[in-house]
């Protein structure tokens, strides 16, 4: 089955799941989600393959644009989703996603566990 990675080349980890997938010879897709436009449909069936309750669960709270649209006062679902898409290194990353299912590639192990 093929793999779908959303992936941010300057990123550690995200490079790293990128070499655990290949080395497992899976056939695969990357998607820099940095450099596409995410839309609003992909962005909510992502959240739900993920098995998030909330947007926030997705969101890498710590970055500066986070704290810059004071989204940690934001309740509203869709707006959340909007940031992220408006300002993608909101994401959690890599990304994987197999089928119906998605997974934060982190740690390595879960990816290998992902992948069988």
């Amino acid at each position: 089955m093929k793999i779908t990675i959303w992936h941010n080349p300057r990123c550690t980890k995200s490079r790293e799941a990128v070499t655990v997938v290949e080395a497992d010879k899976c056939e695969s897709e990357v998607v820099k989600y940095l450099d596409e436009t995410l839309t609003m449909e992909t962005m909510k069936k992502t959240l739900k393959m993920l098995g998030f309750e909330s947007a926030r669960e997705w969101m890498r709270t710590t970055e500066a644009v986070y704290k810059e649209l004071d989204l940690k006062n934001v309740t509203d679902e869709e707006a959340l989703i909007k940031a992220m898409i408006q300002n993608p290194k909101l994401i959690q990353r890599p990304v994987l996603i197999k089928g119906d299912k998605a997974i934060i590639g982190r740690p390595a192990s879960a990816i290998t566990d992902f992948l069988n």
